[in-house]
């Protein structure tokens, strides 16, 4: 891919796809498959950089992840429980799923562990991760004693107990710790102390857990109980498609004046950006559901912007942003501080790349403004972050003369798009 795109402008969007498997299924299935006994196979799976490093990481610690079919079916060898290796240098690139799911699974292991990646990494905070493990028993820290990566296990298995972790930072903590905790010693109970971000991730790493046969048990996501030495189960899983990458595609059709149907994505899905949906409806959108697929549908009259807490489905609230731009009246999108410390401080970005097509973006304490109108062409700086790369190419389809600087990124999460 050249390092910068020039993109033109297209008729309204009509059309059927099925976008790759959930990155975020796929790196939890992962580790559960990792940590299972016997052998699972993964169908569906998402080949990106984030899987990538997630299955390059797990086969240093010398548990077996065989690719098939161009990384879309993994056949994962279990360890039971008993990480092989006992020391292992991961590198997870920008990954910060895989650097916080290892980082509790590493404690189970019985020996020295460092985990890494690219500068950015050194920016993004995990000292409440940490704070967790040391109260569950774990010996962990921050190498530069920043709060931030790399991190240092030294590991003697996952003693248990009570563990208490604020939820406003990232819902991936927590995710991390509830698939390390049924293989700890002893019983663990994880309290969440004010709001806990994006709900559906967790709610969706619980039902992973079942998947392969491991329950815990919680009320209002706020207290959760996992009982210590179970055992997860290999079994034959298959990862539906990626509700983040589908909001590229449904904003597509919402701002072309078209219509996208997503297949294996119905309101049945186990993940939270399917309300993605919701927000383009309340926009003016028309949505359909159908043989196990979603589709969006154009308004006949102007998109209308909208006041909306997208803190459940943050991953989408770049590609809200964009289809902003095109709404008769502001846009007001709430909920997403935690989204300064992703890939980018992504407000700040967006809030930044949406100026530069002439209409005014405001940050505002946890969220955006952004006033609609008709958007002018405008090279688009990226970041190295692949959702602004993919939200900004649905305006380059519909404002001439737009170019996206960098679009190499989005190798991250979704490589063909």
């Amino acid at each position: 891919m050249p390092d910068s795109l020039s993109l033109t402008p297209c008729p309204p969007v009509r059309g059927s796809l099925r976008p790759p498997g959930s990155k975020s299924i796929t790196n939890r299935a992962l580790v559960c498959a990792a940590l299972a006994e016997g052998i699972s196979t993964l169908s569906g799976a998402l080949d990106s950089e984030d899987t990538q490093v997630m299955i390059d990481s797990l086969q240093r610690l010398g548990i077996g992840v065989e690719r098939q079919k161009e990384g879309t079916r993994l056949v994962v060898s279990g360890c039971g429980g008993v990480i092989p290796a006992g020391e292992a240098d991961l590198f997870v690139g920008n990954s910060g799923t895989t650097i916080r799911f290892l980082t509790a699974l590493a404690t189970l292991g019985r020996g020295n562990y460092r985990l890494d990646g690219v500068p950015r990494m050194h920016e993004r905070p995990i000292a409440d991760l940490l704070s967790a493990l040391s109260q569950l028993g774990a010996d962990v820290r921050s190498e530069a004693g920043t709060g931030c990566p790399p991190v240092i296990v030294h590991a003697n298995g996952l003693p248990g107990g009570q563990a208490t972790i604020r939820g406003d930072i990232s819902s991936q903590f927590l995710s991390g710790l509830l698939m390390a905790a049924p293989l700890a010693k002893s019983n663990v109970e994880l309290l969440v102390e004010g709001e806990l971000v994006s709900k559906p991730y967790v709610t969706m790493t619980v039902g992973v857990m079942r998947e392969f046969g491991v329950e815990s048990h919680f009320s209002g996501l706020s207290r959760f109980v996992i009982a210590g030495q179970q055992r997860y189960r290999g079994c034959e899983y298959a990862i539906e498609p990626d509700a983040s990458a589908a909001s590229y595609f449904w904003g597509l059709a919402a701002v072309t004046g078209g219509e996208v149907t997503v297949e294996g994505l119905g309101e049945s899905a186990l993940q939270g950006d399917i309300a993605f949906a919701q927000c383009l409806e309340q926009m003016g959108c028309r949505i359909a559901y159908s043989g196990g697929g979603t589709t969006i549908s154009a308004p006949t009259a102007q998109l209308r912007g909208i006041d909306v807490d997208m803190n459940a489905i943050s991953d989408t609230a770049q590609t809200l942003a964009v289809v902003a731009l095109f709404a008769e009246g502001p846009t007001t999108i709430r909920g997403v501080a935690h989204l300064r410390i992703k890939e980018s401080d992504r407000l700040a970005a967006v809030a930044t790349e949406l100026g530069r097509t002439g209409i005014a973006a405001t940050e505002i304490d946890d969220g955006l403004v952004i006033d609609g109108g008709s958007p002018r062409g405008a090279a688009i700086e990226t970041y190295n972050d692949h959702r602004i790369a993919m939200s900004f190419a649905i305006a380059g389809l519909i404002a001439p003369g737009m170019r996206i600087h960098g679009p190499k990124c989005v190798a991250k999460s979704f490589p063909g798009f």
